[in-house]
């Protein structure tokens, strides 16, 4: 379904497809109109959270500096079909993005593009496992506030964590204990916590044990693999975040392999750094994002790197045929 947006330079479009388990999953798209887009962003959600709404505002900022976005809302989320909130398998949520993310870049229109991830929170967790899942195939990465690492705060005791990993063995779909409000603790603006709430496609309530225990298990390895990070990324991190943990943004700066590698920390900001803050430090975060993506889309424009995206592309294409 095509929709044109009150901003008459942007063609947004929705749709869904179906994953190999049979699962409806919701995307959309947010395109230049009649301008050939500078490269293509992918949005990776926080948990929870979806993408048509909560995201959009980020999405048209982007494409009104030229650059084509593309969502999907993971399974149990959003518009998708599936269990409410529930993660059954983290990996799960890493193929179908890069089933659906690699199938955008196949496209005729979009090859030899350069193509990004952008990382919200646990979307984050999500842009570093798609990198490890094709470590050539991204010119690089946004990740805001990844969930490198869950905060101390947010995480029961250990004895607390061992005993609810057996329960969740046994009933993976209950709804945990943990009673924090993450909406409150996450977004500064009164005005945005309210939106969210009144979001239907939006969670609200505790993760179920198994979700608890993938989002623990995900945000351990990741910790432990920072240096196994190759590709250029920008982290932008809030240094009042209560949900994820500043320092270990500051570890995967200083850990990742990646020559190119940039870190931003925002004195008294939050958590939800591209809608969830005051309107003149939304602004300063996505000045930084856009000179980071303008430097490297302009350092890459030149026909040779062009032509060298379009080779790789056509050799990625031919190994997957031949997989099939």
């Amino acid at each position: 379904m095509a929709l044109v947006l009150a901003n008459e330079n942007i063609n947004y479009e929705e749709s869904f497809i179906t994953t190999s388990q049979g699962l409806k999953l919701f995307s959309c798209k947010w395109i230049p109109m009649n301008k050939e887009p500078k490269a293509l962003i992918f949005i990776c959600h926080g948990y929870a959270m979806e993408c048509s709404i909560t995201m959009s505002s980020t999405a048209i900022r982007l494409v009104t500096e030229g650059f084509a976005v593309y969502g999907i809302d993971y399974q149990g989320h959003g518009k998708s079909t599936g269990l409410v909130a529930y993660i059954e398998n983290f990996d799960d949520i890493v193929n179908d993005c890069n089933d659906y993310f690699t199938s955008v870049c196949e496209k005729e229109e979009n090859r030899g593009k350069m193509r990004y991830l952008l990382g919200e929170s646990m979307g984050g967790a999500v842009a570093l496992l798609l990198h490890r899942k094709m470590p050539d195939f991204w010119t690089g990465s946004i990740l805001v506030a990844p969930m490198c690492k869950i905060a101390d705060d947010m995480k029961p005791p250990a004895p607390v964590t061992f005993i609810l990993k057996g329960i969740a063995w046994l009933v993976p779909t209950w709804k945990s204990l943990i009673k924090k409000d993450i909406v409150q603790i996450a977004f500064k603006e009164p005005e945005i916590r309210q939106e969210i709430r009144k979001n239907p496609y939006c969670y609200k309530g505790p993760p179920r044990l198994k979700t608890a225990s993938e989002l623990l298990r995900v945000s351990l390895d990741i910790e432990q693999t920072l240096n196994e990070v190759t590709l250029p990324f920008i982290v932008l991190h809030g240094e009042d975040d209560k949900v994820t943990d500043p320092q270990v943004s500051k570890q995967l700066f200083n850990a990742a392999s990646s020559k190119d590698k940039t870190l931003k920390l925002y004195p008294g900001m939050w958590h939800g750094l591209l809608y969830g803050e005051p309107l003149e430090n939304i602004n300063i975060v996505f000045s930084d994002s856009i000179r980071w993506l303008e430097d490297r889309t302009n350092l890459g424009d030149s026909r040779l790197e062009t032509q060298k995206k379009v080779e790789y592309d056509n050799l990625y294409l031919n190994r997957k045929k031949n997989k099939l």
